[in-house]
């Protein structure tokens, strides 16, 4: 039945002016605006990702919406810290990460670091080869 669709995602914002700031100047996307005042993602290479407006009503997600692959995770934490992101840091018996912020897979999986939009949404830079 959908096997030849084009399916998208989309999630909520509390802040739409914020959050296409950060979109598009912090992470450098390229970020249109319709009549509704929901955003769209246009991701080089992958279908588009709608950002829509809830105000009040916003619950930042508890899990990564957006993942965007990397060929060097160093190079890209790096980058973003210095346009002020600041990566989440943990420290449990299944996850840690290191003074940047990055977790190592030491084999068992991706490098990843994780991230919050303005809107408290959890996005991750991932380590691919």
């Amino acid at each position: 039945m959908f096997k030849d669709t084009k399916a998208f995602s989309g999630y909520s914002v509390n802040d739409i002016a914020d959050v296409k700031a950060f979109y598009s100047e912090t992470l450098g996307l390229n970020v249109s605006e319709d009549e509704m005042g929901m955003l769209t993602l246009h991701i080089t290479g992958s279908n588009n990702i709608m950002v829509y407006p809830k105000g009040d009503q916003h619950t930042p997600a508890t899990y990564t919406v957006l993942n965007f692959p990397v060929s060097d995770i160093d190079e890209a934490v790096d980058a973003l810290t210095e346009h002020g992101v600041r990566f989440e840091m943990y420290n449990t018996d299944d996850l840690k990460t290191d003074e940047k912020g990055i977790s190592r897979s030491n084999g068992m999986g991706p490098n990843i670091a994780w991230f919050k939009d303005p809107a408290g949404n959890i996005l991750s830079v991932l380590e691919t080869e």
